[in-house]
């Protein structure tokens, strides 16, 4: 192999590599700056009680976040990080919140799923409560839900005739037989449900004479379903006709609703749907039953509240009892 040979050959070499290099670079910057994603949790030995916790301040140490944020109610947060920081880079994630002891994670910049687990700053108060706290129990969610109710009141009747008479030939500008031969009649009746009723099952036969020579135009129902309209022909003699339809009276009613929340630790958890109206809960407090009513903001004397809503309009409660209350 000739010198100029190995030297022409290390250059497409070079030339390769660097091609590869900048793909590997241009790849990386497309990526755009890291963004974490994450939630944070109560830390404990029982899964089931690892709640998710809300308002969660978390930073990055040395100014590497672009901003810093806040968990939302389930714990998820999503924290981006400035321009510089690349992935694998070694950072330090501050989580911080008045009820819970501060922790600092330790991890490398990426697109891992990062979970926080935060230690209560008191866990022996809610391991022990005090004997002289307030005995929540028996606590019931009341809501009421509104539904439609079609009942069936009866039937609409009516009977007409269409007057004519056969074997008289068709002339212009007259109503003929579908087969433009025979002159013919048209005749029409309607059937009103009254307010607030509508009609289901509409339908018209012929009862009485020539029905073989005879044909429904047309059936029209109104769009409220009030109103029901029909026309027919008949082009021998006169013919009788019977009109029925089912009324039906649409009435709107509440249905009171009663579910149970599930407790965790001092937590209790539950949802309601998005057509739910005047929620409550019902609980006794040191042997009185009372009934506390959820306001939108969900204020209650003895826990606090956090809401969320769901992509389907849904509500999802979390209450977790003040100091000096307690569950059984």
């Amino acid at each position: 192999m000739t010198r100029g040979w190995k030297i022409a050959t290390g250059a497409v070499a070079l030339a390769v590599l660097g091609g590869v290099w900048a793909a590997l670079v241009a790849r990386h910057s497309r990526k755009g700056p890291i963004t974490l994603m994450g939630a944070v949790i109560r830390q404990d030995a029982d899964t089931g009680q690892e709640a998710p916790i809300a308002d969660v301040g978390i930073n990055v140490a040395d100014g590497l976040a672009a901003a810093s944020t806040q968990s939302d109610f389930s714990g998820f947060f999503r924290l981006p990080l400035r321009p510089e920081v690349r992935r694998g880079r070694a950072i330090t994630l501050q989580f911080r919140h008045p009820g819970y002891q501060p922790l600092d994670l330790h991890v490398l910049a990426g697109d891992e799923l990062y979970i926080a687990r935060l230690t209560p700053r008191n866990p022996e108060a809610k391991a022990s409560p005090a004997p002289a706290s307030v005995v929540v129990s028996d606590v019931l969610v009341r809501y009421s839900v509104e539904s439609n109710t079609v009942v069936s009141i009866g039937t609409g009747v009516k009977t007409f005739q269409v007057v004519n008479t056969g074997n008289v030939p068709c002339v212009q500008d007259s109503p003929c037989s579908p087969d433009g031969k025979w002159k013919a009649a048209v005749g029409s009746a309607s059937l009103d449900a009254g307010a607030g009723n509508v009609f289901g099952n509409p339908r018209v036969s012929c009862i009485a004479g020539p029905c073989p020579f005879t044909k429904i135009d047309s059936e029209e129902l109104s769009q409220n379903g009030r109103t029901l309209k029909v026309t027919a022909r008949a082009w021998s003699d006169t013919a009788t006709f019977l009109l029925q339809a089912e009324v039906f009276h649409s009435a709107v009613s509440n249905t009171v609703r009663l579910s149970y929340p599930v407790i965790f630790g001092r937590a209790l958890n539950f949802s309601l749907p998005a057509a739910a109206q005047g929620p409550s809960l019902d609980a006794t407090l040191s042997g009185v039953p009372i009934v506390f009513p959820l306001p939108p903001n969900a204020l209650l004397s003895w826990a606090e509240c956090k809401v969320s809503m769901e992509k389907d309009r849904s509500k999802l409660y979390r209450c977790e009892l003040k100091p000096g209350y307690r569950f059984p």
